[in-house]
């Protein structure tokens, strides 16, 4: 495999408005909050437990449970108009979905599931307000956009005694210090660079020698950047360039400036962590002055846009980017993705395919087992809901994603796994998938294995 791909030098459209975007794109920039360890006793349940009529035998109940209505009502902190509001409208959908088939197959032992969707418009203070208003009426949160707007509430979650689980990939949702009310799942960003970083040098061998690594600020650009240090070192790669929290999404200033380190560097290979938009900017900039290298960064720096049928850099990327996945893509036979496609095709909402619809079955489905098992356990309170989760041994999402398991040490919980894939144009423009070609699946790098994991990996500061 080669490593100095060709194509024609062409133009980037600067102003290329990439309509949907990661969880995490700009998670953390400017953020200093810490994620603080959980002192906080849980409060004392005053509660009058409520009797399961459904069939199911005695289950206590306190809040977001109407055992007479017959429903079970969970929480999701989303950002609906935000700069993510693309890409969290369709893993919302995903979440729609999976729970109407489980409510037409029995629910929760009978019990329904609704789900209660408010917008937190990516907007610390308003996540903290939206959390506020829900708390009272709902027996956990199935998501939560964006690390430092769960960090945020992560205090009020510990004193509360209720569950939630981020939609972001931060490696501190499995560190223990910060997560005892939280669900980690999928690959963190840092162990995310040591796979793709560790598959490359692999797969391509001599051809990568040397790596410029480049990233905003905050937990996402900065965990990324330390994994792809990480990675490095382990692979003997010299690093040429280190734009450590140098790209600034909304300034292109910085971003011409990082495009210009990186051609001045002359890595084999870019590592970039940023928003879509920006990492496009970058890219084409330097694309554009002749620099060829392979280039990649954290799954939410990658759009699909890259490669439209308008795209004027859809050729570059096809030809020279690496990326990985946190669940497994469109185009994959796995039974889970498969269940996954026939239920969203049944629904009718799916327009075009997007793998991201599986993002919000993953979550579902870890709220799922937690209900079951809080339900199996006659609790279905608040903190038994919470209980129950943090005993989930073993989550099996039939190969729509990498089994999670929530006991034990966090060096064992840890997820090391991920998909490896390559953008496809001409397969997203015939609608056969969502232009992700898997290169290999369930890949776990040597340098991750062999990561010894005792706390994040960047640590939010305040």
């Amino acid at each position: 495999m080669r490593i100095k791909s060709k194509w024609l030098v062409v133009l980037l459209a600067f102003g290329l408005v990439l309509a949907a975007c990661s969880p995490s794109g700009d998670e953390g920039e400017g953020t200093t909050t810490e994620g603080a360890t959980d002192t906080t006793e849980p409060p004392t349940d005053t509660t009058e437990p409520m009797t399961d009529t459904t069939g199911g035998g005695d289950v206590a109940t306190d809040i977001g449970v109407d055992l007479e209505a017959g429903t079970i009502t969970v929480g999701l902190l989303s950002d609906l108009s935000g700069p993510f509001s693309s890409l969290v409208q369709v893993i919302v959908t995903g979440h729609e979905v999976y729970w109407e088939n489980v409510n037409a197959n029995g629910g929760i032992g009978g019990l329904e599931v609704q789900l209660e969707t408010v917008d937190t418009a990516y907007d610390v203070p308003t996540h903290t307000q939206r959390y506020e208003e829900l708390k009272d009426g709902v027996v956990a949160f199935g998501h939560s956009t964006g690390s430092p707007h769960t960090v945020a509430i992560n205090a009020d979650l510990q004193a509360d005694g209720i569950l939630a689980i981020p939609l972001t990939w931060y490696s501190g949702w499995s560190d223990p210090a910060i997560n005892a009310n939280l669900m980690h799942h999928g690959v963190p960003y840092c162990i995310e660079a040591m796979n793709v970083i560790g598959w490359l040098e692999e797969q391509m061998g001599d051809d990568i020698t040397t790596v410029a690594i480049a990233s905003m600020p905050g937990d996402y650009g900065l965990d990324s950047h330390a994994g792809a240090v990480l990675a490095a070192e382990a692979a003997g790669l010299e690093v040429v360039y280190e734009g450590e929290g140098a790209i600034n999404p909304a300034d292109e200033a910085t971003l011409t400036a990082v495009a210009n380190e990186i051609v001045a560097s002359d890595a084999d290979l870019a590592w970039v962590t940023t928003t879509p938009t920006a990492w496009s900017t970058i890219f084409g900039t330097a694309i554009a002055q002749g620099y060829q290298a392979v280039w990649s960064g954290a799954a939410p720096s990658y759009n699909p846009a890259f490669i439209g049928p308008d795209s004027p850099i859809k050729d570059a990327v096809a030809a020279s980017t690496y990326w990985s996945s946190y669940y497994d893509v469109w185009s994959s036979d796995s039974a889970g993705v498969t269940e996954a496609k026939e239920l969203l095709d049944a629904s009718g909402r799916v327009q075009q395919p997007i793998s991201a619809y599986f993002e919000g079955f993953v979550e579902a489905q870890i709220m799922h087992a937690a209900l079951q098992a809080a339900y199996d356990a006659g609790d279905l309170t608040q903190a038994g809901v919470l209980a129950a989760a943090k005993t989930l041994e073993n989550v099996d999402f039939n190969g729509l994603a990498p089994n999670e398991s929530y006991v034990g040490e966090a060096n064992d919980q840890l997820q090391r796994s991920s998909t490896i894939w390559q953008p496809d144009p001409a397969g997203l423009a015939a609608g056969e998938h969502a232009g992700e070609v898997v290169l290999q699946a369930d890949y776990t790098s040597e340098i991750a294995t062999g990561y010894e994991f005792s706390g994040a990996c960047y640590v939010l500061e305040g």
